[in-house]
């Protein structure tokens, strides 16, 4: 074939290139345009793989010609009567799956016995090949020209799926398609798809139009020819073969001569061979061009639907966030059992009329706790951890069902959510744990604190020995202090007793060290809360990140649709 330019190994690499990212195209989010696009993706691969790899490789392959068409057409009457014998069995059951039949000259059948053309199809040489499901029958015969191979395709309209997309296969893997269709049947909308497809792709084509009545043989093959031609196919050589009896199952060599005259013709004239496979070869890469932009725009749509999701769990958890912030600041945890204990640890108001009054009540209280009773300030920790843990759970329960609700009405998100909504619309099981034993490790660190901060004044040492607790407890209610979410008497009882409670641990540390202690404390709860909620939100990030596609995916395919492009421009 030495009319085609030299390809050398530029063009098939970059379409390998190309096929392979096609391959690994990331769309994996249930987006609107995601099937159509996957459904692109995996022709293009097959085609590659079936077809433009081999034929790129081997310019001077056989020509590879499919017989397709629809239901009852007549393929396989065709194909056998152009070989002068039944090598595909034709009115065999329907729909039943079968083998297509590749008949090629038995001196080119090694270039179809390997997997150059077709390797996913195995191959078989024996029976009909009734038995076999995606393969493909093998038929070597010495009348047959070398340099041409007939195809029987499977219906391109069957009931059965597999058929239908094997029929599409084998037609995308072809040099030359034959379409058959019938005087009742050419206007039907399934082969009109696929003629479509074949002007799309830039396929060689030659139509049959079968069982055409004798009297209306002009009439219909001008209708058809018109119709062809509106489609952009007029280039389409169309062949008649009127409706006659069968001799011993073939067609009159009257009907069926001129289009076997016509394919033994193409196989014997080089020039007419290597212009059939050029027309097809470049008619298929150009076709990549809006293909491919397909794909690249559902990739793009999975990642826009990815940021969508992404932002909405971010959202949603950056409100748990502000959320327990809001509550820890405004004072709305000193109600309840916690101002109780408040009151019941400074006492009804002898502490405030007397500082060194109080001292004295936290020796009592340390000796209250070597006895095991617990302690007033015992009591306080154990509400305000009591509130926290309820404040945390509350948010990460209504930050997990927001995430849900958000991730229902946005694209790709009811396929993250399948079999499991049920599971992600609240907090997860483990994290009341968590916020228990983040809330206890926060006192702990606020103790810790405290010591640190008395270690050096000798002065106060002996208060701090006797009131560790104690001091901590003023500090953890200083850290919920800013009453905004109380009524009027609870900001008096709460806010005036956080006061007096705050100059004793002014006269010990200093208000410097005061006011630093509590903004310490506030801070590590802030982290720790934050933590919690993070790891709360990293459940959905996960199912997203596993699902998203990576950041520069549309770009990479679009790297290597330019690089094809830029190979078939040299190539010309």
């Amino acid at each position: 074939m030495s009319t085609l330019p030299d390809v050398a190994e530029r063009l098939p690499d970059a379409l390998q290139a190309l096929r392979d990212r096609l391959a690994a195209a990331p769309l994996r989010l249930r987006t609107p345009g995601r099937d159509q696009a996957a459904r692109a993706a995996h022709a293009v691969v097959d085609q590659a793989d079936d077809y433009l790899l081999p034929r790129l490789r081997d310019l001077d392959a056989p020509l590879l010609t499919v017989v397709g068409g629809s239901t009852g057409a007549g393929k396989s009457t065709l194909v056998n009567s152009l070989l002068g014998a039944e090598v595909s069995p034709a009115g065999v059951r329907r729909p039943t799956t079968r083998a297509p039949v590749l008949v090629c000259a038995s001196a080119d059948r090694a270039a179809f016995a390997g997997d150059r053309v077709l390797p996913g199809l195995a191959r078989t040489t024996g029976g009909d090949g009734g038995g076999m499901t995606g393969g493909l029958r093998l038929v070597a015969r010495d009348d047959l020209p070398a340099g041409l191979a007939l195809v029987d395709a499977p219906d391109v309209d069957s009931v059965v799926e597999a058929n239908r997309e094997l029929a599409g296969q084998l037609l995308a893997a072809a040099d030359l398609w034959i379409f058959v269709t019938t005087a009742a049947r050419y206007a039907d909308a399934v082969p009109w798809e696929l003629l479509r497809t074949a002007q799309e792709r830039g396929t060689a084509l030659a139509v049959v139009l079968d069982r055409v009545p004798p009297e209306a043989v002009r009439e219909v093959a001008d209708d058809l020819a018109g119709m062809l031609g509106r489609a952009g196919l007029a280039a389409a050589t169309l062949f008649v073969i009127e409706e006659r009896p069968l001799a011993g199952g073939l067609l009159p060599e009257d009907q069926v001569g001129p289009l076997r005259a016509w394919l033994h013709g193409l196989a014997a004239d080089q020039e007419q061979r290597a212009a059939v496979v050029r027309q097809t070869l470049e008619g298929a890469l150009q076709s990549l061009d809006a293909r491919v932009a397909g794909v690249v725009a559902a990739v793009e749509e999975q990642t826009a639907a990815a940021d969508a999701l992404a932002a909405a769990a971010e959202a949603a958890y950056a409100r748990a966030r502000a959320g327990v912030a809001e509550g820890v600041a405004n004072g709305s945890l000193l109600r309840g059992e916690v101002l109780a204990r408040w009151q019941e640890f400074v006492g009804t108001g002898e502490w405030m009329r007397n500082l060194q009054g109080s001292i004295g009540r936290l020796r009592d209280r340390v000796g209250a706790a070597l006895s095991g009773r617990p302690t007033p300030a015992a009591e306080l920790q154990g509400a305000l951890e009591s509130g926290v843990e309820v404040l945390l759970r509350a948010e990460a329960d209504a930050a997990a069902e927001r995430t849900v609700l958000g991730w229902r009405t946005l694209p790709g998100g009811p396929g993250l959510l399948d079999g499991r909504q049920d599971e992600l619309e609240r907090a997860s099981p483990g994290f009341p744990d968590a916020a228990a034993d983040a809330v206890r490790d926060w006192q702990g660190h606020l103790l810790d604190l405290v010591r640190s901060e008395g270690a050096g004044k000798r002065s106060q040492a002996r208060l701090l020995s006797w009131g560790v607790n104690g001091a901590g407890a003023v500090v953890m209610v200083a850290v919920f202090a800013q009453t905004g979410g109380l009524t009027g008497a609870e900001v008096a009882v709460a806010g005036g007793t956080t006061a007096i409670g705050q100059r004793v641990l002014e006269a010990v540390f200093g208000d410097a060290a005061v006011r630093g202690l509590a903004a310490r404390a506030r801070a590590d709860l802030d982290a720790r809360a934050e933590d919690l909620l993070r790891a709360e939100q990293d459940r959905f990030d996960a199912l997203l990140d596993a699902a998203a596609p990576p950041p520069d995916a549309a770009e990479e395919l679009r790297a290597a649709a330019r690089a094809l492009a830029a190979a078939r421009r040299v190539r010309r």
